[in-house]
């Protein structure tokens, strides 16, 4: 039923995950007519698009593959209070793994996947915009950008000089703070902060799991069907549906290698503390504190304080280390984090330039597929959904694709 590039014949479509890339394909192929099968592992732990910290981060154009980021790494480690780690355990995982993002971090490379997520992240929040629209959501979205503290002075400065440079979207812009967000922030935090300045032209979510809901409410209120079952090789290999979409996070590299694809995804974990109890001012946006890599964020369902950069396999056990850090962030910074405090880990699915694999197999031109997204995944739900309804129906993609495709990493490099 399926041939070539035109797919107006397809009419059935599996997608496989159901974090906010899956569902978000979901209801954008429900949307234009498609008989559409969610197939989600509901996993006893909840996935990334859960756990995050609900930023809509339009301003990280710049992918993290790259030399400066890389010289940068020794002085990040977790070793010596940073957020980085490389566990030993995992070293099969992550070694090779590092030596393509070496090599993916060249200026060449570097600048092309620089221009290639600036045209998709500029379409993110206007996405986002339309998505909370259609579904009746509209106070999940919080246009009121972020805040970067510094409490030392130097990094503050680094941190001043960095953000006077020529900005890389021009729909963000960095401000010192309102008189009321500075009142807000000496309020809430005791810790004393030097400077910071907040951004505008990002924006957050109220929370991940109510928004992870209400697009599967929607999901379903249109007649989309949704199971729950591990999806294998025969989900991607059979004829069972037209389409089959695959959007299941690291978990996508064995579906996608069962085509014959190479995918060298990890699983780049973070972690986060969240107490339903504790404080967090209605006017005071998501606040990064550049000395801690922490970001802590209000939700409606508490406050959230996240961290950590992982490197390891998507099964290996969590490091509580890495918890008891973030309570001691929280007890520094004066916030109260209390005996409600519930932890999570989880995997960033993060392929090795930093990019998204989107696009149309090569393989099997009924699979589809949407993955790799890394710190992004949040931010690009929505417009990657739109992005699969055009493939899905043989319209022309509103970003160029080329950069993204899974066959970038066919040679090894």
């Amino acid at each position: 039923m399926v041939s070539g590039d035109v797919m107006t014949a397809a009419r059935s479509v599996l997608v496989i995950g159901g974090g906010i890339v899956g569902l978000s394909s979901a209801l954008a192929l429900r949307e234009r007519g498609f008989d559409v099968t969610l197939l989600d592992d509901a996993p006893e732990r909840p996935c990334a698009s859960w756990g995050n910290i609900g930023h809509i981060a339009t301003e990280q154009v710049e992918p993290l593959a790259s030399w400066r980021m890389t010289m940068q790494m020794p002085r990040r480690l977790m070793s010596i209070g940073g957020p980085v780690s490389f566990p030993p355990s995992a070293i099969a995982t992550w070694l090779p793994f590092g030596l393509r993002l070496l090599a993916a971090g060249t200026p060449s490379r570097f600048a092309r996947g620089k221009a290639a997520l600036s045209a998709l992240l500029e379409q993110a929040l206007p996405a986002w915009r339309i998505r909370v629209a259609t579904i009746g959501a509209t106070d999940l979205l919080r246009e009121t950008g972020h805040i970067v503290a510094w409490e030392r002075a130097a990094s503050a400065t680094r941190g001043r000089r960095a953000l006077a440079r020529p900005a890389a979207s021009a729909a963000v812009s960095c401000h010192d703070l309102t008189d009321e967000q500075g009142e807000l922030l000496r309020a809430t935090i005791s810790r004393p902060i030097i400077d910071a300045m907040r951004y505008e032209g990002t924006a957050s979510i109220a929370d991940p799991g109510s928004a992870l809901d209400a697009l599967r409410t929607a999901f379903l209120a249109m007649g989309g069907r949704l199971e729950t079952g591990m999806a294998g090789r025969e989900h991607v290999t059979g004829p069972a549906t037209d389409l089959v979409v695959v959007a299941a996070g690291v978990r996508s590299k064995r579906l996608m290698e069962a085509l014959g694809h190479r995918v060298p995804i990890i699983a780049e974990r973070g972690y986060h503390i969240q107490s339903p109890s504790a404080h967090w001012p209605a006017g005071l946006p998501p606040i990064v504190f550049e000395d801690r890599a922490l970001v802590v964020s209000g939700f409606t369902s508490g406050l959230r304080a996240t961290s950590f950069v992982e490197f390891t396999r998507h099964d290996a056990p969590p490091d509580p280390r890495k918890w008891a850090r973030l309570r001691r962030h929280v007890q520094d910074l004066g916030l109260s984090f209390g005996d409600d405090t519930a932890t999570w880990y989880g995997s960033r699915p993060t392929l090795p330039d930093y990019l998204p694999a989107i696009g149309r197999s090569t393989r099997n031109p009924r699979i589809l597929y949407a993955f790799g997204h890394q710190h992004l995944g949040l931010t690009l739900g929505p417009m990657t959904g739109v992005i699969i309804a055009a493939l899905a129906t043989g319209e022309r993609s509103p970003v160029d694709l080329s950069a993204f495709a899974v066959d970038r990493f066919a040679a090894a490099f």
